[in-house]
């Protein structure tokens, strides 16, 4: 019974790591799909699952567990900047600088309330109070990188995963609560919030528009479509005329003449102009008139097609077509001449049957070419991003030079890269399913090194030490910014509630509090609330503990 006995508790044996890490993720991952009150922790029962087994004492050589950890760190985080990269600037403008300034007063919020405690309580470590921090506001990637930062100070104290796992249940349940809370403090009424929301909704002005008229205006009788467009100065795409019954696609020396029937898309700001302009709006099927004419979404597969501009590929004059939309990612974008095409996009291609099948030809169309992960990017990215993470930046008066770390430098790589690594020529895509699969991968190697480390001390922090007080202090932590900034975000910013669920889940990177908000929602509008400013406050999270730890260690 060697062989068993070997398997069990050997640290040195790969068969007993392997072991080790399959069990404990397995457990974890089923442990979380429980729900109590419609709320789960997920994934973060790995972490239990890895403190319970650390506790009876199965455990692996510490350098074996370090170097999972930390590359299941890289790897999560990595991916989540490759999701986020591409809306990460865009993420700003307009209505999303105001969510993600309240984002930002919660993240610097929790910190001052975070090192508040810590002044006045003066019996907690730096590094324990950074993990309770982690803990109450959920967030895992920012935990890795404290530790980081941590190694670098050859820290050599209690895990702070301690009080990660004594904070983070009901950090959980204080973001939930403090949901609820801020509706009946406010005396939210759902049913207005809703209205308006659909009123918002309604006047969204930056979706294609399409739409049917008739030529009216009498002044552009017998003017080509390039001089009509002069003429407007706004942008659109007239992507079929019907003229004496006979139905083209028009080019820009089409010449409109009064009783045409164009086919029209632009944006819905320039909507009303275009309209009052050549005429009024007209119900149309232009699917039935007798035309060889049809629209096709085609998918962009070809890695040389990446970075390149619509307007640069001459659709029209090389191939006789329209494009009239672009979708990305979900989402339908307005084909202007600039817009830069990207691997991944579905182009909406309007014109002749052959036509369409050589454009098709040209942009890949292949769904079997996105199948495949841009191995080549990831791993470039990484190396890139280990290659930042170590490069030490000094600051005047600190003691020593601050390093974004392996958290840190792959997560600005990855950002970079989702957003501007088309013009390297570097195929970005991935799929949403390779993506979830490296990212879960990562996260549950991460947690579950975390666990089995801290596993050994933690029930005798929890019993004989501080592990109630961490307990209170996170939840503190937790909901105190939330209320704060939740109040002046409806009495003063005016934000809808619904919006307001999902900024508050995306300020701390909670899928719970996002599925419960979405749930009680019944709308789009948390999941808008989290995406928009959930690439700002992950950056933030993962970067803050790193510069505290760094600046007053």
């Amino acid at each position: 019974m060697n062989w068993l006995e070997s398997l069990l508790w050997d640290p040195s044996s790969v068969a007993h790591i392997v072991c080790l890490y399959a069990f404990v993720i397995s457990v974890g991952v089923l442990l979380g799909k429980i729900k109590i009150f419609g709320v789960s922790l997920g994934v973060t029962f790995v972490l239990f699952a890895g403190i319970l087994m650390g506790h009876f004492g199965f455990t692996g050589e510490t350098h074996i567990l370090h170097f999972i950890r930390e590359f299941g760190l890289i790897l999560f985080v990595f991916c989540i900047g490759l999701q986020v990269g591409p809306s990460f600037f865009s993420s700003f403008k307009k209505g999303g600088m105001r969510l993600n300034a309240l984002a930002v007063g919660i993240v610097l919020l929790n910190i001052t309330v975070a090192l508040s405690i810590y002044f006045l309580d003066g019996s907690i470590d730096l590094p324990m109070m950074v993990g309770i921090l982690y803990g109450a506001v959920t967030n895992t990637p920012g935990l890795g990188a404290a530790n980081e930062a941590l190694n670098q100070l050859h820290y050599t104290g209690d895990p702070i995963a301690l009080g990660y796992a004594c904070a983070y249940p009901l950090g959980v349940v204080g973001i939930i609560g403090s949901i609820i809370a801020i509706r009946y403090i406010c005396r939210v009424n759902l049913k207005k919030d809703e209205e308006e929301l659909s009123s918002q909704e309604a006047d969204n002005k930056h979706q294609p528009h399409i739409m049917s008229l008739e030529v009216r205006n009498e002044s552009i009788s017998g003017k080509t479509l390039i001089q009509v467009k002069e003429f407007l100065g706004r942008a659109f795409v007239c992507s079929r005329i019907r003229h004496e019954g006979h139905v083209s696609i028009p080019d820009h020396k089409t010449i409109f003449h009064t009783g045409d029937q164009i086919f029209i898309v632009c944006s819905e700001e320039d909507a009303e102009a275009v309209k009052a302009f050549i005429g009024k709006e007209i119900q149309m099927d232009w699917e039935k008139q007798d035309t060889p004419m049809v629209s096709r979404r085609i998918l962009v597969t070809k890695s040389e097609i990446n970075g390149k501009k619509l307007g640069d590929m001459h659709f029209r004059s090389m191939y006789g077509v329209n494009i009239t939309r672009i979708n990305r990612s979900g989402m339908d974008l307005f084909a202007d001449p600039n817009l830069v095409l990207q691997v991944g996009d579905r182009v909406m291609v309007v014109g002749q049957q052959d036509a369409v099948e050589r454009v098709a030809r040209v942009l890949g169309n292949q769904l079997k070419r996105l199948d495949t992960p841009n191995i080549v990017t990831i791993f470039v990215g990484i190396f890139l991003g280990i290659l930042l993470g170590s490069l030490p930046i000094a600051f005047p008066g600190m003691p020593t030079p601050v390093k974004l770390g392996l958290a840190g430098g792959p997560l600005v790589v990855a950002i970079l890269i989702g957003r501007f690594g088309h013009k390297m020529h570097l195929v970005t895509y991935t799929t949403m399913s390779a993506n979830l699969m490296l990212r879960e991968i990562g996260i549950v190697l991460f947690l579950a090194s975390v666990g089995i480390e801290a596993g050994e001390h933690f029930v005798q922090t929890v019993v004989e030490g501080n592990g109630l007080l961490y307990v209170g202090y996170g939840f503190l932590i937790t909901v105190i910014p939330l209320l704060v900034i939740g109040m002046i975000a409806r009495f003063y910013c005016k934000v809808n509630y619904f919006t307001l669920m999902g900024l508050i889940a995306g300020s701390n990177t909670d899928p719970p509090a996002l599925a419960y908000s979405n749930q009680t929602a019944g709308n789009d509008a948390p999941a808008v609330g989290y995406s928009t400013v959930y690439p700002l406050t992950m950056f933030l999270r993962i970067l803050a503990g790193q510069m505290i730890l760094l600046t007053m260690m």
